[in-house]
């Protein structure tokens, strides 16, 4: 699938060191003008900098897979009572369907609540679920426009409220009137580290995959319930460090897991907003997979 750059003739080339570099500013230490810093130098010029940013980041712009006034769907706004607060979430259901459906949580990278989360939710709706993506800043005010800001005000969030949070959507899922009683959940990024720490928190999670996300203590894997599917990026160092353990703690413990590496992609490969990070192969494929562990365990 690649290295992760991209060659002159099609646009500015983008090295893997770019693409770390920009990891470490959003997921780490860097601030963004450490991070154009580096990318200056990395790149030659402060104009090619300029240049590659935009493609490197996710773009709000970028044209949704499933119109957000897509016919075969009912979209609203829900909210409902969270952790010391009222949650609020972006609810995607079939328009047409006539009995129970089963539930899952789609859960928001580190920018919080935005049009591309809104879109995976509507993806998801199309595969037969109510899909609802919570905004985990609904507490603090919801997600602000600019990315930066999410960022840092989900780097503040309390874990434990946020687990809350997490916790009381399943239960708001499970009365849902459309829905089975049946909830899973799929997080992408900082959302994927909340799938594995929402696996532990609670038995009724009925199942979780996670995309490139933090793993959990191994000291705290006994209590998963819920059968996971794990889906990590091949060149994801960062995250990547943890699948070793994380996946002996599993078997140690006897959980239904499967562990899913797709080499040669980056952190971020579903997200189709990121010109630079995205790869169609290993998200289609991923996603495929995706659908077909929710329909084996929810269903």
């Amino acid at each position: 699938m690649g290295d992760g750059t991209k060659n002159g003739a099609e646009g500015p080339v983008i090295t893997q060191a770019m693409i770390k570099a920009y990891d470490d500013y959003t997921h780490l230490t860097l601030d963004r003008r450490g991070f154009m810093q580096k990318l200056t130098v990395l790149s030659g010029s402060a104009a090619s900098a300029a240049a590659i940013a935009p493609l490197l980041a996710a773009s709000g712009a970028r044209a949704a897979l499933v119109a957000p006034d897509d016919t075969r769907l009912k979209t609203e706004t829900v909210t409902y009572p969270g952790e010391g607060g009222t949650m609020s979430g972006y609810l995607a259901r079939p328009a047409e369907a006539t009995g129970r459906l089963p539930a899952v949580i789609v859960i928001h990278e580190n920018r919080g609540l935005n049009a591309h989360i809104r879109d995976v939710a509507r993806r998801m709706a199309l595969e037969g679920f109510v899909a609802l993506a919570p905004d985990f800043l609904s507490p603090d005010g919801g997600t602000p426009e600019n990315e930066d800001e999410a960022r840092t005000k989900i780097g503040a969030l309390d874990p434990a409220r946020t687990v809350g949070n997490a916790k009381a959507t399943i239960a708001f899922l499970a009365g849902y009137a459309q829905a089975n009683g049946k909830v899973g959940a799929v997080g992408f990024c900082w959302g994927g580290g909340l799938v594995n720490r929402l696996a532990v928190a609670a038995p009724d999670l009925g199942a979780g995959v996670a995309y490139y996300g933090a793993q959990p203590p191994a000291d705290q894997v006994p209590a998963i319930k819920a059968p996971l599917l794990l889906h990590y990026a091949g060149l994801d160092e960062r995250i990547n460090a943890g699948i070793e353990d994380y996946r002996a703690a599993l078997t140690k413990a006897g959980k239904t897991f499967t562990i899913e590496i797709y080499d040669g992609v980056n952190h971020a490969f579903n997200n189709d907003t990121s010109a630079a990070r995205y790869d169609k192969p290993a998200a289609d494929l991923a996603w495929s997979r995706t659908v077909a562990f929710f329909k084996n365990y929810l269903g």
